[in-house]
């Protein structure tokens, strides 16, 4: 794929996320995709995903930043939401935090094959502890 066409199918896959169109994502992932070197298969890659939403019910993927070239996909995520109990072992408890995520894929035979993945946990620290909005 060229990085327009990248791009292109890289938006498609997070609006079938924020459609939570879980029967859609095998257009965009793998059957054999593992995430930050864990084997999950297209299957534990939903129930991953299904999970999030369960612990996170406004749970919305917005595109920061995003850089395509050649295989690979770079991209900055932003997220604002209320996770309902527990997050990354902290007591957010409803209360409403911002965060990034820093992801890059490889995309092999036109899917996603590899995620790597890095959530900012500091700034979600940094908000519990009165320390106010990420950035």
């Amino acid at each position: 794929m060229t990085s327009p066409d990248l791009a292109g199918f890289y938006r498609d896959y997070i609006a079938c996320l924020n459609r939570r169109d879980w029967p859609a994502l095998g257009r965009f992932v793998a059957e054999d995709v593992r995430h930050n070197g864990r084997a999950l298969g297209l299957a534990g890659y939903r129930a991953m995903l299904e999970q999030d939403v369960r612990d996170i019910p406004d749970l919305r993927f917005e595109v920061a930043l995003l850089v395509c070239e050649a295989n690979s996909i770079a991209c900055r995520l932003w997220f604002d939401c209320t996770p309902a109990g527990s997050f990354l072992g902290l007591p957010v408890n409803g209360r409403r935090i911002q965060f990034a995520e820093n992801v890059f894929y490889e995309i092999r035979a036109g899917k996603i094959a590899e995620v790597w993945s890095v959530i900012d946990k500091a700034a979600v620290e940094g908000q519990l502890d009165g320390g106010g909005e990420a950035g």
